[in-house]
């Protein structure tokens, strides 16, 4: 299927709020096909997937509708949990935003944070904790080139290295050292309460996340338990995971697997790094039982 460019750019445009269906425009083919890249990449047909993501790179009508494709095509490698195509293709969208910083500095300098920490959770999330924590290295480097008056505080970029670096720890089997980064993740939260209105939910997990790697069991169940139990945790497919894997040590295998299926179900058209990893992880499980 041939694309103009017209329906390209509209394609990797992010949708809109669910509208009543009376009122709902009709998809155009290139919507159709972004929608269709995204079901592939999440039954892992990566092939079909990335012709469609390579289309769309290859026919985009400017510069932030490539950046916009390849950054979709990252994704896709994530999907695959392959960490140096997601970085290789996330550099590309860096660059991008580079050309941005005169026209938009504030938003430019933020992106490409957010595009180097985007690829650092596929890498961490793969198990390539010394790539993570390069790019996430980067994403704080980036980010807090932002100028004034700033948009997003440097306090948001403490915690984001912080909970990033406590993961790496975990990840290394440092215990001390992870514990001293969670210790610093929540002193920065405490710092600033409007950063902290948006990125507390973010905490339990990372208390979680660091006992489960360090061999708290206990301690990875109460905190992901109680990440869970919020409101604007619980369609999260990775945390699920996580308290999947919790249980699976503790040896509770039904309720490992019911917490892997509904993290897989959870994760079915995302297109992030958490549905990503909820549907190649809790993905396996669930082929498994």
């Amino acid at each position: 299927m041939k694309l103009s460019g017209a329906l390209l750019t509209a394609a990797l445009l992010v949708p809109a709020p669910a509208l009543a269906a009376q009122e709902r425009p009709p998809q155009t083919p290139a919507q159709l096909a972004r929608r269709e890249a995204i079901r592939l990449d999440g039954e892992g047909r990566f092939t079909e997937s990335r012709a469609i993501w390579q289309q769309l790179i290859d026919g985009a009508p400017d510069s932030g509708a490539k950046a916009a494709a390849q950054r979709r095509m990252a994704m896709s490698y994530g999907f695959q949990g392959d960490c140096p195509n997601a970085v290789r293709y996330h550099q590309m969208v860096i660059a991008y935003w580079k050309t941005r910083e005169s026209a938009e500095p504030q938003n430019a300098f933020y992106q490409q944070g957010e595009m180097a920490n985007e690829t650092a959770r596929v890498c961490i999330d793969a198990g390539d904790v010394n790539t993570a924590e390069r790019m996430y290295r980067l994403g704080y480097e980036l980010g807090n080139k932002e100028p004034a008056p700033r948009t997003h505080p440097k306090s948001l970029w403490d915690y984001r290295m912080a909970h990033a670096l406590a993961r790496i720890a975990a990840r290394r089997g440092d215990k001390a050292e992870a514990e001293r980064q969670v210790a610093a993740a929540r002193r920065a939260l405490d710092s600033d309460s409007a950063m902290a209105d948006e990125q507390e939910r973010f905490f339990p997990y990372l208390a979680g996340y660091v006992a489960l790697y360090t061999g708290d069991l206990a301690g990875a169940e109460r905190w992901l338990t109680r990440a869970l139990a919020r409101e604007d945790n619980r369609d999260d497919a990775f945390m699920h995971c996580l308290l999947a894997m919790t249980y699976e040590r503790l040896g509770q295998a039904a309720r490992a697997r019911e917490l892997f299926q509904k993290a897989y179900q959870l994760a079915e058209g995302g297109h992030n790094p958490p549905a990503a990893y909820g549907r190649r992880v809790a993905g396996e499980q669930v082929r498994g039982s």
